[in-house]
């Protein structure tokens, strides 16, 4: 590679890395994941063990004089057969907190989806490449690189026209969120715009985003990583992959939420915990799943294919979810009075959906996107919120 300037190789360890909760040393870098090793063993489909080793709110943070700055990377696209290749990922590169520069990385190995509905996929190799940013402000000045949300990216190595320090401590809470593809940022254009990192930017708060596109299913595994994950707030958001995945009753889900409560509460017992419940999906609504691809038109919309006859035998919908959570929580907050209830349509309801039609019928565009970030700062982090600052 030719620069105009020397440049300096700054090795990636943990000590600039964020919102991760564990690395893996591979044959080409160092791979961030957002489940520790312990609970990848368990991982029973390639659907979450792609989607955890993805790094959504994952960046590297770093403070310098450069004016110039490379990461090169390996990462790992996926693509689905039949359809166009979808952008290459984003990274945000922030100066002082403030989006600056984005860049691209092309190439690298390409996962390529053949059944969506069995989850099969076909892996292959490709080069690695570099992230450029250039013409940034001189002086001194904190840097944070957020990683593509879809893309699993492997760090090689970092470069800057000036030497590296490790970021000063922020000071900030750290917000420790679980949630489903939406908090893991489907359909969002790059990675500080998925609403969890909007939230967070609100709420001056560093973001560990266990969002898992399809696998926000109460798994023990994804407790226990909770329980043991430093915190200072925890949100779990949970429901829509229960339904559309079709993968508990009624009778299955009340004692699991629990248990997961419960377990998380093993590690925090007193941290701020906000129950989330899904925000507005009319397919999903009254409707049982499992929910299917339809492809009708040549775009991809989902649909729910239940039976909502079914209703009164367990088969579970989002109005059902929902007035489960809200009971469970009214139950579990009278010994618990740190443990709060949030209706997901006050993040996402019928005027949003009118504003801001769902795609493909389940997940939010940009714009919903940042709806939702916007609900979520000032009903969690605003005044007389869960996460609100308090003042002895």
């Amino acid at each position: 590679m030719n620069t105009e300037r020397d440049t300096i190789t700054t090795p990636v360890t943990t000590d600039i890395l964020r919102g991760h909760l564990d690395v893996e040393a591979t044959a080409h870098g160092l791979l961030p994941h957002r489940l520790p090793a312990r609970a990848r063993r368990q991982i029973p489909d390639d659907q979450l063990a792609v989607a955890e080793a993805q790094p959504s709110g994952v960046r590297l943070a770093f403070r310098t004089r450069a004016t110039t700055i490379e990461l090169d990377t390996l990462p790992t696209k996926r693509v689905y057969r039949g359809f166009p290749a979808p952008a290459d990922g984003v990274y945000d590169l922030l100066v002082d907190g403030r989006l600056a520069a984005q860049a691209t990385v092309a190439g690298g190995n390409v996962r390529t989806i053949t059944d969506m509905v069995a989850q099969t996929s076909e892996l292959s190799p490709g080069p690695a490449g570099t992230a450029r940013f250039t013409d940034l402000p001189t002086g001194d000045k904190d840097i944070e690189i957020w990683l593509p949300h879809t893309e699993i990216t492997e760090l090689i190595a970092l470069r800057t026209d000036a030497p590296v320090e490790k970021a000063p401590d922020s000071g900030r809470r750290v917000w420790l969120h679980h949630g489903s593809s939406i908090s893991h940022g489907s359909n969002a254009t790059h990675p500080t715009a998925i609403w969890p990192a909007l939230a967070a930017a609100r709420g001056r708060v560093d973001l560990v985003n266990l969002g898992f596109g399809g696998s926000a299913l109460l798994d023990p595994f994804t407790a226990r990583a909770m329980r043991d994950a430093p915190a200072d707030l925890i949100s779990v958001k949970v429901g829509i992959n229960i339904v559309n995945g079709d993968v508990m009753r009624l009778r299955a889900f009340s004692p699991a939420v629990h248990g997961f409560l419960d377990t998380i509460r093993e590690g925090h017992p007193t941290t701020p915990l906000l129950v989330v419940s899904p925000v507005l999906c009319p397919v999903q609504e009254d409707t049982p799943g499992p929910l299917a691809p339809d492809f009708d038109g040549g775009v991809l919309r989902f649909k729910a294919t239940g039976d909502p006859a079914e209703r009164a035998a367990g088969r579970l919908t989002l109005t059902i979810i929902r007035d489960e959570l809200a009971r469970i929580v009214g139950q579990r907050s009278a010994d618990d009075p740190n443990l709060y209830y949030l209706d997901g349509r006050d993040l996402y309801g019928e005027k949003d959906y009118a504003e801001f039609p769902l795609p493909d019928e389940v997940h939010p565009d940009p714009a919903g996107h940042r709806r939702i970030g916007e609900n979520f700062g000032r009903l969690a982090f605003g005044e007389g919120g869960p996460f609100a600052t308090r003042t002895e």
